[in-house]
């Protein structure tokens, strides 16, 4: 029997590169996700008092007129975003066969984060 031509080191490779953007994106955002929690867990344990007041100093902060508490937590929201897209995204892809359920679930899901990214900004930047 003969082997087929296009399998292991011979494989055609051709544009989608299998995942790999996906992979490193997940990866990035997770790295975001994390240095995000430690500087907000370092701003908490820096906090006088766990007051509304302080909590709303800590996401006013601002560098040059820059709101960074802001704009941290929106970076940092979008990265979360952005990583739970790719898995349930891959999770609909590997279990969900009928292609018109998928198409829906992903739709869905896309609104649904669309929906909670827009409801974040709209609470954090109004304080």
């Amino acid at each position: 029997m003969a082997s087929p031509q296009n399998v292991g080191p011979k494989r055609l490779v051709v544009g989608a590169h299998y995942g790999l953007k996906d992979f490193i994106a997940q990866r990035v955002t997770a790295v975001v996700l994390a240095v995000y929690t430690l500087v907000l867990f370092i701003g908490v344990l820096c906090m006088p008092a766990f007051t509304y007041e302080h909590w709303k100093a800590l996401f006013t902060f601002k560098v040059f007129a820059i709101p960074l508490g802001q704009v941290l937590a929106s970076l940092a929201f979008i990265a979360l975003a952005w990583h739970a897209w790719i898995g349930v995204r891959d999770i609909w892809m590997d279990y969900v066969k009928p292609a018109g359920l998928r198409l829906t679930l992903h739709v869905l899901t896309i609104l649904w984060l669309l929906g909670s990214v827009i409801y974040f900004a709209q609470i954090l930047w109004s304080i």
